[in-house]
């Protein structure tokens, strides 16, 4: 009989920890693809006022990660270390995330004010929960294979959650607001944050924690934790691919609406784009795990972030009238990209094995907050790089007269900009030392350590 952390995790737990990150995508699709264009064209912020809030704000909260990782570790309770926080998360996760469409009328001053505080609130609680959450993947199986269907079936939630989020926010807003944005931003988010919290407790509800860390582990030696994943050469490389291949991913995203409603001419379109490209994510997803066995999770990660990229960046060529091809490099390049996501998660729980065969101590909770780190940090790069290109071309999302001089700028954000960082992503990976061979011998290794604690 296998060892509680080797044996094979059930269909239904799966899907239970999978509906975690629909809960999590519900909130951080919103965020990256309509808050940008909620700030600028409903709310009334500046572009550049927009980008400063947005990349100061998660430049803080990413050394927030860092510490929750660190509280996680050394949570004890009888549900686990990381579980607890799902369930205790839940419900102000729900709350925040509609206070953070809300519209107060306040002046110029105080709407920014408010915006920088429902903002920060939420990227807390955000950390507070996806966090731990990341981190249970990594305790729910020891077995790298396992953990990678895990990775699978977490991102097909994730991008259910946005499917859900990408496919009918925009008509909810429309049908809910009556033509009156505000409203109708208010009333779907409403509907949107109790789905949020409902899944989140299902979650809770459904998944078990198995793998137990070495008796040296979250012992309290914050430093000691933080020597080792410092020396911890799989982990730093992670930290940079997490970063780039969100960043690539979030400025995709966050221009879409944008790209659709002033290039193309319907911004409504926007809605059956993303829809379309989130299902080829869930087929990346899908696919994921059986590539990622025959070429190994490395190599699979070099190729798909090249053929994105090379896909995405033909977007340029395309005018408002090639819809079609817009449309069909838009899937081939999410293709590639919706498997970054996986691989990426499954690799880190790879890399806190290295750390428990390497110095006997695990630490998945730090390990693990760096995927919420890049994720943040990515993300408020990128939101930061749409702003300051739009207003470099003058773009004003009140006043139509800056729509010509600002259309350019939106272009290249949809296509080469984004595709220029395929390059430095693909150089980290070729220097990530964790392949198939080398997994195998560490995960012996450290059976054989487990089976005689």
């Amino acid at each position: 009989m296998p060892s509680p952390s080797k044996e094979k995790i059930k269909f239904g737990e799966k899907i239970g920890y999978a509906l975690g990150d629909t809960a999590a995508n519900i909130a951080w699709r919103t965020l990256t693809t309509f808050l940008l264009v909620f700030y600028t064209d409903v709310y009334g912020l500046s572009a550049a006022a927009t980008a400063v809030l947005l990349l100061s704000t998660r430049i803080l909260d990413g050394f927030t990660d860092i510490l929750m990782g660190i509280l996680a570790d050394r949570t004890q309770s009888s549900k686990g270390k990381f579980r607890p926080w799902i369930l205790w998360t839940a419900v102000p996760f729900g709350i925040v995330l509609s206070l953070t469409f809300s519209t107060p009328n306040f002046g110029p001053t105080g709407k920014l004010i408010y915006a920088y505080a429902a903002y920060i609130l939420l990227t807390l609680i955000y950390t507070a929960n996806n966090v731990p959450y990341s981190a249970l993947m990594g305790v729910m199986t020891a077995d790298s294979k396992e953990r990678t269907s895990l990775s699978s079936f977490r991102f097909a939630g994730a991008y259910l959650g946005g499917i859900l989020v990408q496919g009918l926010l925009i008509y909810l807003v429309l049908f809910l607001g009556n033509g009156n944005e505000n409203e109708g931003y208010r009333y779907a988010i409403y509907w949107f944050s109790a789905l949020l919290t409902f899944f989140l407790l299902i979650t809770y509800f459904s998944t078990k924690e198995r793998v137990q860390a070495p008796p040296r582990a979250g012992s309290g030696n914050v430093l000691q934790d933080l020597r080792d994943l410092l020396k911890n050469k799989p982990w730093l490389l992670l930290l940079l691919v997490g970063f780039l291949f969100v960043t690539y991913n979030s400025i995709k995203q966050g221009i879409t609406v944008l790209y659709f409603k002033r290039f193309i001419g319907d911004g409504n379109m926007a809605a059956s784009y993303m829809v379309a490209l989130l299902v080829a994510s869930l087929l990346a997803a899908i696919c994921t795990t059986p590539l990622a066995e025959k070429w190994g999770k490395r190599n699979l990660f070099m190729g798909v972030i090249i053929f994105s990229a090379i896909c995405n960046g033909m977007l340029y060529f395309f005018g408002p009238e090639d819809v079609l091809q817009v449309y069909i490099f838009g899937v081939l390049s999410e293709f590639g990209a919706g498997m970054m996501p996986v691989l990426f998660f499954a690799m880190l729980g790879d890399s806190a094995d290295y750390s428990e065969w390497k110095y006997g101590r695990r630490a998945t909770g730090l390990v693990y907050s760096a995927g919420s780190f890049a994720m943040k940090f990515g993300g408020g790069v990128a939101g930061a790089i749409i702003g300051f290109v739009l207003s470099l071309h003058g773009y004003d999302g009140l006043d139509e007269s800056t729509m010509p001089q600002a259309v350019p700028g939106i272009r290249m954000l949809m296509s080469w900009v984004p595709a220029t960082l395929a390059l430095p992503l693909f150089a980290v990976l070729w220097r990530y030392p964790l392949d198939g061979a080398s997994l195998g011998k560490m995960s012996d290794e450290l059976s054989k350590q487990r089976s005689t604690l």
